[in-house]
């Protein structure tokens, strides 16, 4: 199963480096991109549930990826928000949990936990029926 992916980085080198790495090595592909949170939040309100997984910067040109973690929040079990940060400091990660974000990761070092939190959520996904239940 492929992943359908929504990517908030305002910086078009990182963007364009995380999407062509991201779709060579692990189960996905990029749907939708946002370089603001404006952006962002309106892309989500018209993709309501269109997306398997959203992937958001925190510090953005204009706003914050905790405006977008604020509009995930009444997303469905199935999707997941995770963020790619430079700034993985202990206030950063607990203010990201609160907003309901199901994994942080440091931009610099953790790629591949972040490849491998993809691969887990394809495998879950594949094995829900379409109402979201997990089959036996």
């Amino acid at each position: 199963m492929v992943i359908s992916a929504f990517l908030v980085e305002d910086r078009p080198d990182i963007r364009e480096t995380l999407v062509d790495a991201m779709e060579e090595i692990a189960p996905v592909k990029f749907i939708g991109l946002a370089d603001t949170e404006v952006a962002a939040r309106q892309w989500l309100s018209s993709h309501d549930g269109g997306w398997d997984l959203a992937i958001v910067d925190l510090f953005l040109g204009e706003g914050s990826g905790f405006g977008v973690l604020r509009e995930c929040q009444s997303r469905a079990p199935r999707q997941k928000v995770v963020v790619l940060t430079s700034y993985a400091q202990d206030n950063v990660l607990n203010r990201c949990r609160d907003l309901g974000a199901d994994a942080v990761f440091d931009k610099s070092q953790d790629v591949e936990k972040l490849v491998n939190f993809c691969r887990n959520h394809a495998v879950d996904l594949g094995s829900m029926t379409p109402a979201g239940l997990i089959t036996a």
